[in-house]
């Protein structure tokens, strides 16, 4: 979490050109504990995240004049924090097309409106503590296919360049790692890396298309992270040798550049 945030659940920023849903979302969240910033449109929403630097985004879909997903496409290029940026992505349509548009750009979940207030605070505080969850001490690095991961650091590589992966899908590719050669369906994975019971389980295809596109050689046709008909999902490379001082230097040599 960032500083200053002592004493709250963290710095939540609310995007909603909609005054009442606004203020009523920023009310809940505040009793919930959280410092809480407004904005009413994109570019504020862009200044508003620049200067406060919140934990997470509530983002609402249909803005005036630059859109949700422009918005987030645009938090999400704004460097290695923003990369690692939680985005909840607001929409008032049920339409599955715009949910996986919002996951698509990188939003780590979404809630549909009309929404409980108490739920969209359950759901900030799941992916709050799934972003602020650390690796315990002294976990060892996991290789595998050319792939060089520190769950600590929380950085990762593919063939020494270090890979740019928003925080679900640094989740995900640690749970493959950790789970080479078992089949994983899309309950489990929404349960062990989400931290949900229950869901849209197009959440996890979409993330799994996205970590397919940075991992495979060919993400058409792909190599690694194996679809298992009507099971779910096989990450097939067999784990590099013990992690040693070589491993950890390919995912340390880029220190500073961006995850």
């Amino acid at each position: 979490m960032n500083e200053g945030t002592a004493g709250a659940a963290g710095r939540v920023l609310v995007v909603d050109d909609d005054p009442t849903v606004s203020e009523v979302v920023a009310g809940y969240l505040e009793r919930a504990g959280f410092t809480v910033e407004r904005a009413d449109d994109g570019p504020s929403a862009l200044e508003a995240a620049a200067r406060c630097r919140p934990d997470l985004v509530v983002l609402d879909l249909m803005l005036p004049g630059m859109d949700g997903l422009e918005v987030c496409r645009r938090l999400r290029a704004g460097g290695a924090g923003a990369r690692t940026l939680p985005v909840v992505m607001l929409t008032a349509r049920g339409d599955e097309e715009d949910r996986i548009l919002g996951l698509e750009v990188g939003a780590d979940d979404y809630v549909t409106k009309p929404f409980s207030p108490r739920e969209l605070v359950l759901r900030v505080r799941s992916v709050l503590r799934r972003a602020s969850a650390a690796a315990p001490a002294g976990e060892p690095l996991l290789a595998a296919a050319g792939l060089a991961v520190d769950p600590v650091a929380r950085r990762a590589t593919r063939n020494g360049l270090e890979l740019a992966l928003t925080l679900r899908e640094f989740d995900l590719l640690v749970y493959f790692l950790r789970h080479v050669g078992q089949v994983c369906d899309r309950e489990l994975l929404m349960r062990e890396v989400w931290g949900w019971d229950f869901g849209d389980l197009s959440t996890v295809t979409v993330h799994v298309r996205r970590l397919r596109a940075k991992i495979e050689e060919d993400p058409a046709d792909p190599q690694l992270i194996r679809t298992v008909w009507g099971a779910g999902y096989r990450f097939d490379a067999v784990p590099d040798a013990p992690a040693g001082t070589e491993v950890r230097a390919a995912v340390t040599r880029t220190e500073g550049g961006r995850v």
